[in-house]
């Protein structure tokens, strides 16, 4: 167990949602914050909840990355050395893939993916040297899984976990120090849904509402408990963390049946072939 008392960590998507409950919760624990989002109304009200904590607080797109390599740059002057980056900030669409306008797909890539890529390049040379050190970079239970009217968010997901992957395996070798962490969280009850960009369902599928409704109505986990969960992986160095029995029982389908998992879990998940 690690100690995150005095810790500097940076945390992206700290606007709403699981980035507001790991903020709260690891300024509880004693970190000095380093908060970015793109709301600058939501980011405030994150900073509100953090009282007298040390947190700086920037308005920036992930997708911007001089934006995102001076707020990293600057957290580490700030705090004299930063310790770790949760790279949090993502978005979804609802679109069958042949309905998916190539923008919108390569917006979701440029967000979920890009903005990790960027937060891992940028935080590294400030993580390197210190006695311990942090790169949390969350993927979802569809970086495990496809799910049909999700193939932007599955492909970026993948390539998150991917990416956390390889990451981790080489900092094992040459910076063992640095505990990469890859977080899969099942559903969260968060505004993702009600956020995401609705384009089109499947056919028979339901609308736009109603397809938010029934998300919210299956997700079993609240953001405290997620980020409660993400913490409790930093303290241990836990390189995988699952987030809810959702998330667990996908795990365990899709290791199972490599092929056949979405037979199992269709009904679940809301049907499907």
């Amino acid at each position: 167990m690690t100690d995150l008392n005095g810790r500097a960590i940076a945390v992206t998507g700290a606007g709403s949602g699981i980035g507001r409950a790991l903020a709260v919760l690891l300024a509880k624990k004693g970190v000095r914050l380093a908060l970015a989002d793109k709301d600058a109304a939501g980011l405030g009200e994150t900073k509100a909840l953090l009282g007298n904590s040390p947190a700086t607080t920037t308005a920036l797109d992930v997708t911007d990355d001089t934006a995102l390599k001076a707020w990293i740059d600057e957290a580490a002057r700030e705090y004299g050395g930063l310790d770790g980056i949760i790279n949090n900030a993502g978005l979804s669409i609802i679109a069958p893939f042949a309905d998916t306008p190539a923008a919108d797909f390569d917006r979701v890539m440029d967000v979920n993916f890009g903005g990790v890529v960027s937060g891992c390049r940028h935080a590294l040379p400030h993580l390197r040297g210190r006695d311990a050190g942090w790169i949390v970079n969350i993927s979802s239970v569809f970086g495990m899984m496809g799910y049909p009217t999700q193939s932007a968010y599955n492909a970026s997901k993948f390539a998150v976990r991917g990416l956390t992957e390889a990451l981790y395996l080489e900092l094992a070798q040459t910076d063992p120090a640095i505990r990469v962490i890859r977080v899969h969280p099942g559903g969260i009850k968060t505004n993702v849904a009600r956020n995401a960009k609705f384009i089109k369902s499947m056919p028979g599928a339901p609308g736009a509402m109603d397809s938010a409704s029934e998300f919210e109505k299956s997700a079993r986990t609240t953001p405290d408990q997620a980020a409660a969960t993400i913490v409790a992986g930093m303290e241990k160095g836990s390189p995988r963390v699952l987030i809810g029995g959702d998330a667990k029982m996908i795990d365990l389908l899709t290791r199972l049946f490599p092929v056949s998992y979405y037979k199992r879990i269709g009904a679940f998940l809301g049907g499907g072939r």
